[in-house]
């Protein structure tokens, strides 16, 4: 019987580490695929066998990762989609490039066609929460604080507008406060979203950040993330909480992100759309 080896395919965040020290400490097999430009080069990454690839080299990455016998893929961390002209694809990226029409698809359409690929290549596609089980966001109120009924009102407008925007696969979060849009998360992501918002905030009742997980996105694939760092960034730019899809998002430092909201005075909550 062949021993499993698991492929990390990796961007930049604090989750890849995280994964990496998982699987160290529990002796699993496995080989990495680090992102140019995106990993940060880390110590983890000399205690198991590793390549840095350009995006555009898709079958660089491939051909690394079935010479290594990987069974099971995990794509996880930070990448920034780039733009056609910036890429210099490898004649597996172009052929695949060629099939699906880049331009014409959105986040979530490149991550299917991208997993579709790696699947008819022999792979398994699995997610973080096979290998970290402690970083799904959980349901109810997360920390000290909680929110009153003017923000649970905000969380629902989020949501409903949030679900509205999902097919067209924009983004996985939006700042509503009073009942109003703020902002919508585009290509520049959570923290900048939040640093665009500051100059529109009104008197009153705080903002609240929403984060869900788009209707139909692939569960192993770009799940909402937030951490402490999100928390911070969410003070400074004077939310007064955030409400994240449990079961649905990722949580990158669970008790570092409680501590954070419960000494900043702000509340997390994991909801449950259904």
């Amino acid at each position: 019987m062949s021993t499993r080896i698991i492929g990390l395919i990796i961007g930049g965040g604090e989750l890849p580490n995280k994964a990496i020290e998982k699987l160290l400490s529990s002796k699993q097999e496995f080989r990495v695929v680090a992102l140019n430009g995106f990993t940060e080069k880390s110590p983890l990454l000399d205690k198991t066998k590793h390549i840095f690839v350009k995006l555009g080299q898709a079958g660089k990455a491939i051909k690394f990762l079935k010479q290594e016998n990987v069974n099971d893929i995990l794509m996880i961390g930070n990448v920034k989609r780039p733009s056609l002209t910036s890429l210099i694809p490898d004649l597996w990226t172009a052929k695949f490039l060629a099939k699906v029409g880049f331009k014409s698809l959105g986040d979530d359409g490149i991550l299917k066609a991208i997993s579709d690929e790696l699947r008819l290549e022999g792979f398994n596609l699995i997610g973080i929460q096979d290998i970290l089980d402690d970083v799904i966001a959980k349901k109810g109120i997360l920390g000290k604080h909680k929110p009153n009924e003017n923000a649970l009102n905000d969380i629902k407008r989020g949501i409903a507008v949030l679900k509205a925007l999902s097919p067209l696969d924009i983004g996985q979060g939006v700042i509503v406060q009073q009942g109003l849009i703020l902002a919508v998360e585009a290509i520049e992501g959570t923290d900048k979203m939040l640093e665009r918002t500051k100059t529109l905030i009104r008197e009153g009742n705080k903002p609240i950040l929403i984060k869900m997980k788009k209707v139909n996105q692939h569960d192993k694939l770009d799940l909402p993330t937030v951490g402490s760092r999100t928390v911070i960034n969410a003070y400074n730019c004077g939310l007064q909480g955030i409400a994240i899809h449990s079961g649905n998002s990722l949580v990158v430092d669970f008790d570092e992100m409680v501590k954070r909201a419960d000494e900043l005075g702000l509340f997390i909550y994991g909801y449950d759309d259904e």
